[in-house]
């Protein structure tokens, strides 16, 4: 189960701590999108995540990675300023080795951060040295999604039942 297991924990995009993975040598965040930045079925980015984008940019490199389809990754990632990967097929490692030799970056430097332990989660503890789970921003998911919510709820009970960490209950 420890493949599931997140660095960090917060609520949001918005809570997290940025300048400590800075600190930690992060040079890269690898965002999910659906759920995690914007809603499923929101077609522009608010103003709040925005902003929140604009600051990132200064200190990182950052990329969308969403097994989403291209007509909805790219119009995020053109207003919000960054590179991105459509049709990943999460929690497949292909899209995160093609961000490493793009950017020259090693394991340690890319972070990454999404809303499912079964995709975001998993693969990022195999290919980033940092894996951010943020609650999903809404509870509409794309139908493909509800089966790995189930399985991600038992993996929460897991947790929960073994006293390693609880949703809700934020850490980092």
């Amino acid at each position: 189960m420890k493949k599931f297991y997140p660095t960090i924990y917060q609520k949001s995009i918005q809570d997290i701590n940025y300048q400590k993975l800075k600190k930690n040598g992060v040079r890269c965040l690898i965002f999910d999108l659906d759920n995690t930045i914007a809603l499923i079925d929101q077609e522009k980015i608010d103003r709040k995540t925005k902003k929140l984008f604009q600051t990132l940019e200064k200190d990182f490199q950052i990329i969308i990675i969403s097994n989403n389809h291209v007509e909805r990754v790219a119009p995020y990632a053109k207003e919000l300023n960054c590179d991105f990967i459509a049709s990943a097929l999460k929690p497949l490692k292909k899209s995160y080795r093609k961000i490493q030799r793009k950017y020259h970056l090693k394991k340690e430097e890319m972070a990454m951060i999404g809303d499912q332990l079964v995709t975001d989660i998993y693969v990022g503890n195999k290919m980033t040295g940092c894996t951010i789970l943020v609650d999903p921003i809404g509870e509409k998911d794309l139908k493909i999604t509800a089966f790995n919510r189930f399985i991600e709820r038992r993996i929460f009970h897991y947790f929960e039942r073994t006293k390693q960490m609880k949703k809700g209950e934020y850490y980092e």
